[in-house]
């Protein structure tokens, strides 16, 4: 479609892909960061790229440490406004999920300014400006281009006490799985883009995608939680994955137990889907195992497994005691105390780290 023939109010036909689905696929990046040469990293780095982990964290001083990140993407949803909420939403989240508190962004835009109206670029800097104002943290700047895509994103500073920090590569053998917000979003963006959305499907995508996962900061302070992480481009499997292969664990997934948006599974009955989800499975499936799932499930679950999350809910594992606090802590910040999705389990000698599905 030309730039001339594009509606403006309708930002998804300016974007190839959108949302964290628009993320390089899993093998893809991993090959090109291969490419990347190993440098020397300071003992002050308590988090670099070794373990795939949501920010990098370096120790200022035995009771702090800053939390650094940048995520940002092409339009997930056509309102301006609330495509700027649910990047911002998005990027703040990987502060969160290393137990940390967000203090200062900056905003990283790129736009079609001779193609969009100034007024919808604004909306969208509005959008991620209100939820910065919401979570506190102080927008101080950014850098902007002209793109042919929209982007915006932020990159995000906060802070967090090298005791409370929560890496992916915690996870012990005997934790409790537990997921903060519910899957399908990569199923509603996908019927947004083809016009298949309903209005209410809108506002259920709306209302998960700009949920704050600010419960994060609160379960770094539980030293039972041993892992975070959030649930975003590469699916449920992909992340739990990432988790299983940094702390040399494998993990039980029960299939009945994952909550999903049940527009999402109207759906996918309906074969709507997104190319990103393919993409996942192709880059990882070899690790997750459905062998005891019926066959005639196995491709619903596979597409819920890999489905790619935009602003994905907090995945923790911890001790089974302290699952109350977990539960109480995420549904003192966002209404729900989440769900129990499986276990973490010691993996056998020379055993390649896998995610089961029962």
């Amino acid at each position: 479609m030309s730039s001339e023939a594009r509606d403006p109010n309708r930002l998804t036909q300016w974007a190839h892909g959108g949302g964290c689905g628009c993320k390089i696929a899993p093998a893809v990046l991993q090959r090109l960061l291969a490419q990347v040469p190993a440098h020397l990293m300071p003992p002050e780095l308590l988090v670099g790229t070794a373990t795939s982990d949501d920010a990098a964290v370096y120790r200022l001083r035995d009771d702090l440490a800053l939390v650094a990140t940048t995520d940002f993407f092409t339009p997930v949803v056509d309102d301006a406004y609330d495509f700027g909420a649910i990047a911002a939403t998005n990027a703040l989240s990987d502060v969160y999920a290393m137990g940390g508190e967000p203090l200062l962004a900056l905003a990283l835009v790129g736009m079609p300014v001779n193609q969009l109206p100034h007024e919808v670029i604004g909306r969208v800097l509005q959008g991620g400006a209100d939820v910065c104002r919401q979570a506190g943290v102080v927008l101080a700047g950014g850098h902007s281009i002209d793109t042919v895509e929209p982007i915006y994103g932020l990159a995000a500073i906060g802070t967090v006490h090298p005791a409370r920090l929560k890496t992916n590569a915690g996870a012990q053998p005997g934790d409790v799985l537990v997921l903060g917000k519910p899957l399908g979003i990569g199923v509603l963006s996908a019927a947004l883009k083809k016009g298949l959305l309903s209005a209410d499907g809108y506002q259920e995508m709306r209302r998960w995608t700009t949920l704050l996962n600010r419960a994060g900061a609160t379960l770094g302070a539980l030293p039972d939680v041993h892992a975070m992480t959030d649930v975003t481009g590469f699916g449920l499997a992909g992340h739990l994955l990432e988790v299983c292969r940094a702390a040399a664990v494998q993990a039980t997934v029960q299939a009945s137990a994952l909550p999903v948006l049940p527009i999402s599974r109207t759906l996918l009955a309906q074969g709507v889907a997104t190319g990103a989800a393919g993409r996942n499975w192709a880059s990882y499936g070899d690790a997750v195992d459905l062998g005891a799932v019926a066959a005639d499930e196995r491709g619903t679950l596979q597409a819920i497994l890999t489905d790619p999350q935009t602003s994905g809910g907090l995945l923790v594992a911890c001790a089974p005691q302290a699952l109350d606090a977990v539960q109480a802590a995420l549904a003192a910040a966002q209404g729900q105390p989440g769900w129990v999705i499986g276990r973490v389990e010691a993996l056998p000698p020379g055993a390649p780290a896998t995610v089961r599905v029962v």
